[in-house]
């Protein structure tokens, strides 16, 4: 890809940042500069991926944790590989042991929503499989950070504090004390600029690293997660946990104006942006700040969602192939759908979320596109004592309804908001993208490769470029920078505009591209966190 980009109106006060050696980007300045460490060290990008993303279990406890999923899409050698590090439901829940505990519905919190951890099998396989350093020397600043404490940035402590306010109200059982006892030992949410530490935190990340992660699924912390279950009657067992191994699996992609755009396959949810691509590429848009664009836009995610949010789950459990939902056939039949005014799709309202997004490179040419996430921010709420592992709900997306596709079954994966994204051209990389959030994640990997290949943005601007997000009917979000004239414009055609002045759940985006001439890299972070590049 050539470097001929334009910059966006609305700037940030952060500028594309270009390196040559490497490079890291993620929500979390000290994360990223574990990660650049570990390439200053020798090692590679997948190294320099494990390492921030351990790291980010604890410099960004409010989106992810040790006890979560994760998933990657790497180049190297000229090749793209998927990870597939989501965890199954227990083998011994079922929707009606569910129903007979009094539920219509899984819960948000509590033992029921959590499924199998994937995201310590993740960093094991990555770096076993492709790491040059080992998983010890990877994991050993996320250790140190845990036990000697690290200052809290801005918008970290700003979510902390939204969460402990929300679990005092609803997290009153007793097996939720731990998780207080781990995130708000002074009786209270540490705030921006105070120290917080958690030796659990450091010991299991150091068991881990002592075993190769053997010891969270067969081992002394496996023991530890499978009594806190137990005792609590909760389905997750250490069967559960000595069963799971992350998979590896063949990224899907379409190609868009000549780049091939990359997902992880279902279960995750990377597939609904693909069909909005291959929705939106038969039109051919002039400028970004255009009513047409911006309509056409959310009527094709809208549709991608409408056609894929009841059908993506496990894919063993699926009921149309990936190819028959991303065929050029298909896009051409819902892009006809696509009028001058607003349409009603399928009923859903999308939940809130929260995850980590990073991408690595180095001088090499490997490149890491990296996600990471418990969930709803903080996960089930429930944290195994004396661990800092905080256990995800991602069960919480499977339904009750045993019609449904992602209908609840034992060892089943459910629907999966998080997703990695990949951009190619011809046999080159171009580079690693993602942007984080729950619901958003689709819709802000749509924005994003559009403003990158159809209106020429670097990747600073494409990240700064104020975004717009589809929630429900014709309920449409947008950022307080959203031009007014075109909120008003798109209203006037059907759409239900709401203007909200926290941009944080609009997505946290990360991008990393490369020239293949010269082997340039060149980044850009997300303004609506306390995002950073570090580069080498």
């Amino acid at each position: 890809m050539n470097f001929d980009f334009q910059n966006y109106p609305y700037s940030s006060q952060r500028t594309t940042v270009f390196a040559k050696r490497g490079m890291v980007a993620t929500s979390q300045p000290l994360a990223a500069q574990v990660g650049l460490d570990i390439l200053k060290k020798g090692g590679n990008a997948m190294d320099a991926a494990v390492a921030t993303a351990a790291a980010l279990t604890v410099l960004e406890p409010t989106a992810n944790g040790i006890g979560g999923d994760a998933f990657a899409l790497v180049w190297t050698k000229g090749k793209l590989y998927g990870l597939n590090a989501s965890g199954p439901a227990p083998q011994t829940i079922s929707i009606e042991a569910v129903k007979e505990r009094g539920y219509d519905k899984i819960p948000a919190f509590g033992w029921i929503p959590v499924t199998v951890p994937g995201a310590v099998s993740g960093w094991a396989e990555l770096s076993k499989r492709f790491g040059r350093l080992t998983l010890k020397e990877v994991l050993q600043p996320a250790i140190e950070y845990a036990r000697n404490g690290y200052p809290l940035t801005p918008i970290l402590g700003k979510y902390w504090g939204y969460a402990y306010n929300r679990f005092k109200q609803v997290l009153t059982n007793e097996e939720f004390q731990h998780w207080f006892e781990t995130f708000a030992p002074n009786g209270r949410a540490p705030k921006t600029g105070e120290v917080w530490s958690s030796e659990g935190h450091a010991s299991t990340l150091q068991a881990i690293a002592d075993s190769n992660g053997e010891s969270f699924y067969r081992g002394e912390l496996a023991d530890k997660i499978a009594a806190f279950s137990q005792k609590y009657n909760g389905f997750l067992s250490k069967e559960d946990l000595a069963a799971y191994k992350a998979e590896w699996v063949d990224p899907i992609k379409v190609n868009y104006r000549g780049y091939d755009v990359w997902e992880i396959p279902p279960n995750g949810q990377g597939i609904v942006a693909l069909l909005g691509l291959n929705i939106l590429k038969g039109i051919n848009f002039i400028e970004k700040d255009a009513v047409d664009t911006y309509h056409k836009q959310i009527e094709a995610i809208k549709l991608a969602f409408a056609n894929l949010k009841e059908n993506v789950t496990d894919p063993s459990h699926m009921t149309l192939a990936v190819d028959e939902f991303l065929s050029d056939e298909f896009g051409a039949k819902l892009r006809n759908q696509i009028s001058d005014t607003a349409i009603l799709p399928g009923p859903y309202k999308p939940p809130s979320s929260g995850t980590v997004y990073l991408a690595t490179a180095d001088g090499e040419g490997n490149m890491v596109s990296f996600i990471q996430s418990n969930y709803m921010g903080f996960g089930s709420g429930l944290v195994v004592p004396g661990t800092g592992i905080g256990l995800q709900n991602r069960g919480h997306d499977f339904s009750l309804n045993p019609e449904n596709p992602n209908a609840l079954k034992p060892g089943k994966k459910t629907y999966h908001t998080i997703i990695p994204g990949f951009l190619t051209k011809g046999n080159e990389a171009v580079g690693p993208f993602g942007v984080m959030g729950g619901y958003m994640q689709p819709q802000g990997h749509l924005q994003v490769i559009m403003n990158t290949i159809d209106f020429h943005l670097n990747p600073q601007a494409a990240l700064d470029a104020p975004r717009w997000q589809w929630m429900e009917g014709k309920k449409v979000q947008v950022e307080p920078h959203f031009p007014n004239h075109l909120a008003q414009a798109l209203a006037r055609k059907g759409h239900q505009i709401e203007v909200t002045l926290d941009t944080g759940g609009f997505g946290r985006g990360q991008i990393i591209w490369r020239n293949s001439e010269n082997g340039v890299l060149m980044g850009g972070t997300e303004p609506r966190v306390d995002g950073a590049i570090a580069a080498w």
